[in-house]
């Protein structure tokens, strides 16, 4: 077969009428026998730039995966097409991998999966040359390079196939990879003059969100409320969490399952399998879970916890919306979890590799803490510049943050770091500066006479947290500078000394905070939403007795063009991107049967690109019943009676009066936070409470010097645990 025939073999075998960017460019490199590399997002379509030419080339094309569940995935959809592909790896048993092992001497397969390490054994490279090698194709190849977020030390033996097959074309792909990386993966893979596709990194269907982290199981059970028929994946960065947010979300009534690489490999695949089928709506993971997970139907990606590399973030981001169609990336941020990285980090033992981790750790915090679009952010890290000024999805272009003339705070900040300066000719963290501001009297201000400064007080009438943050607003805008030590320290700048002297007016933004609304998705499919839950029930079962996902049927993206467009012949459904020969054959007359079905007791709807988007669906915001004492507190309560008040009147002691109500925010019931402490209060307990997650309240008691009762510190956790955002 010849270049010409792509296109037919495209439609024929895959449904699709048109190539996606680059892939063309890139298979057509491949087919003249040029190594090539290729950095495509995901979702981009890279698997197909090896599996079509595989079609129309004589041989075997020989994939390197990393992961197990990746091989298996990319098997079962290629076999749902009809295309003759296997895979080689360590689920498989004896008798199994024999009888695959005899196809590939007669020549049975078209493509082969395997994984490196089994790549690279000498009585497996020895067999290369009897299969008749065609091409070689690297997946995930950023797992080659040390500069990667994943590098894997066996990818770098992948060079010495070429010494068995020195004749092959090379072809190299991964979504994530900056400059350096990229040149690794060329000198690594001693690729020879390697053509090099990169397209944009920008995936236009997700829609990128960073709020304030403030009780993030209930953070997260509120957003998968709004979205309980949708798949979605949370990160978390331990096992302990994964395990204890999976269990919060099946007792608020979801379908999900935990992932991380304790469990043993029974429990793990029998939790992949179920989120791949759809019988776990949500899975709850560490990183060990998603690289070659080509679900394409995810909705929503959850960061419950700081990622630690920008690289890391979007290739997990990546996750969501593999099929096109919209989807959500919420990350929860607390600098909390900055310091409990921070601590960590120290323990590196490798002094290149600490450096490493701590740079790729700022250039995070400084993506989360941004007020700028995030696409400009996140595409600038991989070198590429985003041109408009408005991305139209992420939370600063869809509601930017207000505004407000810092002035005066930002001068009382920066005179205050200069008065330590000139006292002791030495600079202090920021920490430090806030305790000096809010008139601290700790033993260092004592010893060192901050208390005696004139900048000593001046900023008490607001937290030590709210000048932390505001420092951190001036070292972004390059007001401050930060030293580089292990606790670093900060000075005014030159751009800060100008602010200062020429007493300019400073603007800055807003601290973020939780959504207080949410806005509808834009650039779905509108379709006949009834008869498209019923075509998934159908595809549901279709997958079920073959044992397969039900995304290998058909995406949803097929599913909602069938819901719109009522193909009801075989013609008709040919022209339904996602269904090609095979496909129809196997499935599409089960398909048609019931779309006619529905066309007899259901009226046609007519559907334009014009049409607008689908509204999310609204959280359910039903408070659990409270009986007993509890009842009744709660009832006074909100007849307006203070909790002293209600105290006296049951003859009880307050804090059991405070026990009731927050075990009605906990059922449910909302209450205005400004009825148990104030503003400055509830900043105080913000930062006192990121990153500590257990139940008992007095060592945050004993950290804030006993200013907050208990009370208090019980009623706002559970106010941030449970309670949605006010309006």
């Amino acid at each position: 077969m010849s270049l010409h025939q792509l296109s037919s073999r495209l439609k024929q075998t895959f449904g699709y009428d048109e190539f996606r960017p680059l892939q063309r460019e890139i298979m057509e490199t491949s087919l003249a026998g040029k190594d090539a590399l290729a950095i495509l997002p995901t979702g981009a379509g890279k698997s197909l730039c090896y599996q079509l030419p595989a079609l129309v080339r004589e041989g075997l094309t020989l994939v390197v995966s990393p992961l197990i569940a990746l091989m298996k995935d990319q098997v079962d959809q290629l076999e749902a097409s009809g295309v003759a592909a296997t895979f080689l790896n360590s689920t498989l048993d004896g008798e199994e991998a024999r009888r695959r092992i005899d196809g590939l001497d007669a020549g049975a397969y078209q493509l082969l999966y395997v994984a490196p390490e089994r790549l690279m054994l000498p009585d497996f490279l020895s067999r290369l040359e009897r299969w008749k090698i065609a091409a070689l194709a690297v997946d995930e190849a950023h797992c080659i390079s040390e500069w990667g977020h994943d590098f894997r030390p066996e990818y770098r033996r992948l060079k010495e196939v070429r010494q068995h097959i020195p004749s092959i074309p090379v072809l190299a792909l991964t979504a994530t990879a900056t400059e350096r990386v990229r040149e690794d993966i060329v000198k690594q893979l001693e690729l020879r003059t390697a053509a090099v596709f990169l397209a944009s990194f920008n995936r236009p269907n997700l829609k990128y969100q960073v709020i304030a982290k403030s009780g993030a199981a209930a953070q997260v059970c509120n957003f998968a409320n709004a979205r309980p028929d949708e798949s979605g994946i949370v990160y978390c960065q331990s096992r302990k969490n994964t395990e204890a947010l999976a269990a919060t979300l099946r007792a608020q009534g979801f379908s999900a399952v935990a992932y991380h690489a304790g469990l043993d490999a029974q429990e793990r695949a029998k939790n992949q399998d179920a989120f791949l089928r759809d019988e776990a709506k949500i899975v709850c993971a560490t990183v060990a879970f998603g690289m070659g997970i080509n679900k394409p139907n995810v909705r929503y990606v959850i960061h419950a916890d700081l990622p630690k590399n920008i690289e890391g973030y979007y290739q997990e981001t990546g996750r969501a919306g593999r099929d096109g169609l919209p989807a959500d990336c919420l990350l929860l941020f607390s600098r909390g979890d900055v310091m409990k990285y921070l601590k960590f980090l120290d323990e590196i033992p490798d002094e290149q590799a600490r450096e490493v981790a701590h740079r790729q750790l700022d250039q995070m915090t400084h993506f989360a803490e941004s007020d700028r679009c995030r696409r400009i952010g996140l595409l600038g890290y991989f070198g590429e510049t985003w041109e408009l000024e408005n991305c139209g999805a992420c939370d600063h272009c869809l509601h930017p943050r207000e505004k407000w003339d810092a002035t005066v705070d930002v001068q009382k900040l920066l005179s205050c770091v200069l008065r330590i300066r000139q006292a002791g000719n030495f600079n202090v963290g920021l920490n430090h500066i806030s305790e000096v501001l809010t008139g601290g009297m700790s033993e260092k201000i004592i010893r060192w006479q901050h208390d005696r400064l004139s900048t000593h007080g001046i900023g008490k009438d607001q937290a030590r947290s709210y000048w932390v943050d505001l420092g951190r607003q001036l070292l972004r805008a390059g007001l401050l500078a930060a030293s580089t030590d292990k606790f670093p320290t900060v000075s005014v700048s030159h751009q800060g000394l100008d602010v200062l002297k020429k007493r300019e007016t400073v603007l800055l933004t807003r601290a973020m905070s939780a959504p207080r609304t949410k806005t509808p998705r834009t650039g779905e499919i509108p379709c006949d939403s009834d008869l498209f839950e019923k075509l998934r029930s159908l595809r549901k079962s279709l997958a079920d007795a073959r044992n397969i996902p039900p995304y290998v049927v058909f995406s949803d993206v097929t599913l909602r063009h069938f819901s719109r467009e009522y193909p009801s012949d075989t013609g008709a459904m040919l022209r339904i991107p996602g269904v090609g020969e095979k496909k129809l054959a196997d499935y599409g007359h089960a398909f048609m049967d019931a779309i006619r079905e529905w066309l007899s007791s259901q009226p046609r709807q007519a559907f334009t690109p014009l049409d607008p988007p689908l509204v999310e669906r609204q959280a359910r915001t039903t408070p659990a019943p409270l009986g007993g004492s509890p009842a009744l507190s709660v009832e006074l309560f909100k007849s307006g009676q203070s909790i002293a008040e209600i105290a006296r009147t049951r003859g009880l002691v307050e804090s059991t009066i405070e026990n009731h109500l927050a075990q009605a925010i906990e059922n449910g019931n909302t209450f205005d936070p400004r009825a148990f402490y104030t503003i400055e209060e509830e900043q105080e307990m913000r930062t006192a409470f990121e990153g500590y997650e257990e139940t008992s309240h007095k060592p945050v008691y004993e950290h804030l010097g006993g200013r907050i009762s208990y009370g208090k510190l019980r009623l706002y956790r559970a106010m941030n645990r449970f309670c949605e955002p006010a309006p």
